[in-house]
């Protein structure tokens, strides 16, 4: 098994999600008393939240690439950073470091792919449902169509993963506001739906939709034990 290198800590509780994931993954592959080889960095999600906020990209690379180092020498086989909207700098992490990094959008679009979807909407911070780093992976290489919901609805979805979930808040007015969102991306034609960052998951869920969710978090911690269990590193 190989050893998983979890860049963590935005926020905390979605890291909390991965931990909990990967090793119950572990345990259905494997059985017994196993669970996942794992290192977790976890950086000081109100640095990042701040540099974010600021269009400090440089120095926040900078930290997300120091903190890769650090797993890459404590012993980590591969990484897993755990959010969606750091995947900004993925390139530049992965080019800092010699071992894989498994990026969450290509996670997340081989499911896609593979259930048959082609026109999907994307829920996530206002960096990854406006910037291209993200949509653009997405329709690049998968050749997926990726709908965003209106401007207001953006401002939405940011402001309450940020003032909300990221603080461990969970509102049922909060909720119905995602879910009448989503309800009008499905009007637009959506087959489905990104939960496009690691806290949205704590708020709405499968069973609170008609139409598929693809949960970023399952689907990348899940993809990392797969990864981990492998003989090779190929991605």
């Amino acid at each position: 098994m190989k050893t998983i290198g979890l860049l963590g800590g935005m926020s905390w509780e979605s890291s909390l999600l991965y931990y909990q994931i990967i090793n119950q993954r572990v345990k259905e592959k494997l059985g017994g008393h196993h669970s996942a080889k794992s290192l977790m960095y976890s950086v000081d999600f109100h640095e990042i939240k701040t540099l974010q906020q600021e269009g400090k990209w440089d120095e926040a690379t900078s930290i997300m690439i120091d903190s890769a180092q650090k797993l890459a020498s404590g012993g980590s086989d591969f990484i897993v950073i755990c959010t969606n909207t750091m995947h900004k700098m993925a390139k530049e992490v992965e080019e800092a470091v010699s071992i894989p990094l498994l990026h969450i959008a290509d996670a997340t679009a081989t499911e896609i792919v593979q259930s048959g979807i082609q026109k999907v909407a994307l829920l996530g911070t206002a960096f990854t449902m406006e910037q291209d780093f993200y949509k653009g992976r997405l329709m690049d290489k998968f050749g997926l169509t990726v709908i965003v919901p209106n401007e207001a609805a953006r401002k939405t979805v940011h402001d309450v993963i940020y003032e909300e979930l990221c603080l461990g808040i969970q509102k049922e007015s909060s909720k119905q506001s995602f879910l009448a969102i989503i309800q009008s991306l499905v009007e637009d034609g959506a087959e489905a739906v990104i939960l496009g960052c690691t806290e949205i998951t704590l708020l709405i869920s499968q069973q609170d939709c008609r139409v598929p969710l693809f949960d970023t978090t399952r689907i990348h911690a899940e993809y990392a034990v797969d990864f981990a269990l492998r003989t090779d590193n190929c991605i």
